[in-house]
């Protein structure tokens, strides 16, 4: 689990308190025109009330972090996340907004000024505020189903029409084993009469028990020809220290056997041949392959290595990079199939248009892309990892289906 010092945290709270000081300047001006003094003044306390609230609220967060079992740390980090990002983004937008009107007031009638600027200032705190709770409060678990059709020359008659679901970055502690919302998800799943159901990765956000009570809500999903799953990078335990490296070990292992209990296939740079009428299609699974700060697990010649014979190959590969670097171009992998963004749970998705800033670390980052006669297709995730919402990017379930061209 991630640490977080008391000087970071002191430090953002100084930051937040410097934030509110700015946003307080302005808020003087835009409430000048009221002329009651004990309106103003109650809306001056409030505002001081909620900023001193937050701040102790933080602290002692950061005091309670250091003294709770780790069950509980992702908890509390989360809201840690979430008192920071709803009070700092809304306080940031109204003073860059309301200095820009400030500053550029030459635009405005002097009577006009009095009205508009407080009116823009307002909507321009106030609305983020209230978008932020939604993407916390509502979207977060508001899974969609995202719906692909590819025509393909390479793909055998024989599995023509074949259905596959894929979904990836669960990160169940993050769901602090709240069942029924993942149950959900699982209906929404099995009602799409999957052939395959593929997991790109991210099981845990670190730790084996969060798999607690879980492999009874995904022992339920059903696929015709199987469930398979690959590691991602925060599957290996590498983001906590450990006392000993057989600790490390034994929560490596009780991950791994979290698969078996769900009936899901877990490749290690291994692949599994599903036949049909004397042909083969191949589910190659990769461990997670990033380029730093992520560790290099993943071997794609080894999980290859036995699949000659196929007709036609999927992989799965947490990590998106890996595909430009070592897949596209250089192999006969038709579809590949990656998660890890999490489309950076937020960002906007209008019909065919997407933009999300994780653009600017990962040049494919969601959806589908396409290279000659090869596919990546990159899901947004279904869970969540840090900031506890999703502003724009819904959880997603991808429906692949799969013609013959």
């Amino acid at each position: 689990m991630r640490s977080y010092s008391l000087f970071s945290i002191v430090l953002l709270c100084l930051v937040i308190l410097g934030i509110d000081i700015f946003a307080f300047y302005w808020l003087l001006s835009i409430t000048r025109p009221i002329e009651s003094e004990i309106l103003k003044n109650l809306i001056y306390i409030l505002f001081w009330v909620f900023t001193i609230g937050l701040i102790t609220s933080i602290l002692l967060l950061k005091i309670k972090l250091d003294l709770v079992a780790p069950e509980r740390q992702q908890l509390i980090i989360s809201k840690l996340y979430g008192l920071t990002v709803s009070s700092f983004i809304p306080k940031l937008i109204f003073v860059i907004v309301i200095s820009l009107l400030y500053f550029s007031n030459f635009m405005f009638s002097q009577e006009a000024s009095l009205i508009v600027i407080p009116v823009i200032g307002l909507l321009s705190g106030f609305l983020p505020f209230f978008i932020i709770l939604y993407a916390i409060f509502s979207a977060v678990y508001r899974f969609k189903v995202h719906h692909i059709s590819l025509k393909l020359e390479t793909l055998p008659q024989q599995f023509n029409g074949i259905r596959i679901v894929h979904i990836s970055d669960l990160h169940l502690g993050s769901f602090n084993y709240k069942y029924h919302i993942l149950e959900r998800a699982v209906k929404k799943i099995n009602e799409l009469n999957p052939d395959l159901i593929v997991f790109t990765g991210d099981l845990v956000n670190n730790f084996s028990w969060e798999l607690r009570g879980w492999h009874t809500v995904l022992k339920k999903l059903k696929a015709k020809y199987g469930k398979f799953a690959v590691l991602g990078n925060h599957d290996y335990g590498d983001y906590s220290q450990w006392a000993t490296p057989e600790e490390k070990r034994i929560n490596f292992n009780e991950i791994q056997e979290f698969y078996i209990k769900t009936d899901f296939s877990l490749l290690r740079n291994e692949a599994k041949l599903i036949e049909k009428a004397n042909t083969s299609l191949s589910i190659i699974g990769v461990e997670n392959w990033g380029n730093p700060e992520f560790k290099k697990y993943g071997d794609l010649q080894k999980a290859m290595k036995n699949v000659d014979g196929a007709n036609f190959n999927i992989l799965l590969s947490h990590d998106p990079t890996h595909w430009s670097e070592e897949v596209a171009h250089h192999t006969n992998i038709t579809l590949t199939l990656s998660g890890h963004t999490h489309g950076m749970q937020a960002g906007i998705n209008f019909r065919t248009k997407k933009w999300s800033p994780i653009k600017y670390k990962y040049k494919h980052w969601a959806g589908l892309y396409k290279e000659n006669n090869q596919y990546l297709y990159v899901t947004r995730g279904l869970g969540w990892m840090g900031f506890p919402g999703r502003l724009g990017m819904r959880p997603e379930i991808t429906l692949i289906e799969l013609y013959k061209k």
